[in-house]
């Protein structure tokens, strides 16, 4: 019973035994093709997104390098516009500098001139004062005692005016109260204006033609005489509404 031999085994297990390595190595090789095949996708993957990187590098820098170049262009139309009125600027001081004085004074009235027609016209568009006016000419005075009295009249009422003539010991002011009496008249019938509301704007004397006469003196000689006479002006104008210190007119 110890002698005994091992039993052989049968021939389908025989068979059996060495195949399984086989069909193991069968099987192995099927699944190492798409290893591989792994392999050879992620060697790729990389290379792809090294691609992918540079042409998104290269993408962005390329609005980058406009930028700069827009950049570059604003700047060199920025430093070039200066120079345009500089070199203006020096053109025109060459041109003056060239042109001879007498054209330079031409200039220079001619921008007077119209600076004075813009005041002027300013001033006519601003609303006026109706003026009135008397005059008396050939009055036999000087112009000299004339003025003694309408000094004080200047800015005073009518009414004022009227009480400084009727109190003034002097011969002309009967004269000078005519001429009120006739500015007053010529205000109420011709420009429809109230004596109340009226003030002297103005009154003045200018000199006249002097009278020449002569006197006989003492061994035959004669003497002149200078009889002198003077022209009275009185201006009357309404007055200025309350809240208006301009004189206009």
């Amino acid at each position: 019973m110890s002698a005994e031999t091992p039993a052989d085994p049968p021939e389908g297990a025989a068979d059996a035994t060495p195949q399984t390595p086989a069909a193991g190595k069968a099987t192995a090789k099927p699944a190492r093709a798409p290893r591989v095949a792994d392999a050879e996708a992620t060697a790729q993957q990389p290379t792809a997104a090294k691609a992918g990187g540079e042409k998104a590098a290269t993408a962005k820098k390329a609005p980058a390098k406009k930028a700069a170049a827009a950049k570059a262009t604003a700047e060199t139309a920025s430093a070039d516009k200066p120079a345009a009125p500089k070199k203006a600027a020096s053109a025109r001081k060459a041109a003056s500098a060239k042109k001879p004085v007498g054209e330079k004074a031409a200039d220079k009235q001619a921008e007077r001139g119209a600076s004075s027609r813009k005041a002027s016209k300013a001033a006519a568009k601003a609303p006026r004062r109706r003026v009135v006016r008397a005059h008396a000419r050939y009055v036999r005075t000087s112009a000299r005692k004339a003025r003694m009295v309408c000094g004080h009249l200047r800015g005073k009422s009518v009414q004022e005016a009227r009480a400084i003539l009727a109190f003034t010991p002097r011969e002309v002011a009967r004269d000078w109260s005519k001429l009120l009496e006739s500015a007053v008249a010529n205000a109420e019938s011709n420009h429809e204006l109230l004596e109340d509301d009226l003030i002297v704007r103005e009154a003045y004397a200018d000199e006249g033609p002097t009278i020449k006469r002569f006197r006989p003196r003492a061994m035959g000689r004669a003497t002149p005489i200078r009889k002198r006479t003077s022209h009275l002006t009185i201006t009357l104008t309404p007055r200025p509404e309350p809240g208006t210190t301009k004189r206009h007119g």
